[in-house]
């Protein structure tokens, strides 16, 4: 029932980005058919994660902040359609738990690596989440820019601007041959500094396309 709902939502929001937002999804053809794989994207909106998720023509799961949305029952809603509710303070092992259970079952899964909105617009340093992540799932990583969203939607709007967006997909990042070589909190930083590399080359890309 909830992959119905997940899908007749998909399509209302799809419409209504690609005629409001002129939402554009470049190098989707880097993202695999099947399998577990770990979409990093940065994180300027509340916006990202309907953009994001309308991208991806596959069902995906998000992990996102735990107090993101204070209403009880909205929380159990999206908790449905796939959102994971993630403590940031610390390491939430139920949280990714849950996660790469999702992932072992084949299931794309969303990380926003800087662990929180921007608050300028600019790219913030990735937390080393992601490379928990990477190191207990053994999944490859698509790096993902999210254009557009923060004038969209910035910090404190009430009510979303309708600007063009867009969505670009790197090639997929792969880390194990590097995991035995490295301690585990070296590997996280390693995996959490290369995948903000990527995304930051891939908001370069598209920067270079639009002309700024």
């Amino acid at each position: 029932m909830t992959g119905l709902l997940y899908g007749f939502l998909w399509v209302m929001f799809n419409g209504f980005f690609r005629v409001f937002l002129r939402l554009r999804v470049y190098g989707g053809e880097n993202f695999p058919r099947t399998g577990g794989i770990i979409v990093a994207a940065n994180h300027a909106s509340y916006s990202d994660i309907p953009v994001l998720g309308c991208a991806i023509w596959r069902r995906v799961f998000f992990l996102g902040r735990s107090n993101l949305f204070p209403n009880a029952f909205f929380n159990w809603a999206l908790q449905r359609l796939g959102w994971i509710p993630l403590k940031t303070h610390r390491l939430d092992r139920k949280a990714f738990g849950e996660a790469l259970a999702l992932l072992n079952k084949g299931n794309p899964v969303v990380i926003f690596p800087e662990g929180s909105r921007t608050e300028d617009g600019f790219l913030q340093p990735g937390r080393p989440g992601i490379g928990y992540l990477v190191a207990e799932s053994q999944c490859q990583v698509i790096p993902v820019f999210i254009s557009g969203t923060f004038t969209v939607l910035p910090p404190g709007a009430k009510w979303p601007r309708l600007v063009p967006v867009a969505v670009i997909f790197g090639k997929p990042l792969n880390f194990s041959n590097v995991q035995n070589e490295r301690r585990p909190k070296e590997f996280y930083e390693l995996v959490s500094q290369s995948v903000m590399e990527q995304i930051a080359q891939l908001e370069s890309q598209i920067n270079r396309q639009n002309g700024n």
